[in-house]
């Protein structure tokens, strides 16, 4: 699977971004579409996740400091998910990167490492 995220901007505090994750499409029926970020000089962080079975979102995650700013939204038939930012923080600065993997990838407190393909990533700065 191959992935291309777009989107990324220089916003300022408090305003929002989407950011989209366009997959070039997804082999199995039971699949899960992460969303990632690494900041300079810090750890990549989950940001949300989605299970996608049979069409249909099934269950979203998301990472606590997101409290509700961040909402993962798909187009399964165009093979995209979708990250709206809302709210956003300087803290927020970083690149985003989307990832898929099974299903099972996405579940509270979910890990880069349960996803097998990854985007080049978008960055997303945040003005003060």
């Amino acid at each position: 699977v191959q992935l291309v995220e777009s989107g990324g901007a220089l916003v300022q505090a408090g305003g929002s971004l989407r950011l989209s994750c366009a997959a070039s499409g997804f082999p199995y029926s039971d699949y899960g579409v992460g969303w990632f970020r690494q900041a300079p000089g810090k750890e990549r962080e989950g940001v949300g996740c989605v299970r996608i079975f049979e069409g249909m979102t099934r269950s979203a995650y998301y990472a606590d400091f997101t409290r509700g700013r961040f909402t993962i939204s798909s187009d399964i038939p165009e093979s995209t998910v979708f990250l709206q930012m809302d709210g956003v923080k300087p803290e927020d600065t970083a690149v985003y990167y989307c990832a898929a993997g099974w299903g099972y990838a996405c579940y509270p407190g979910f890990e880069g490492h349960e996803y097998d393909s990854w985007g080049q990533g978008t960055q997303v700065t945040v003005s003060s």
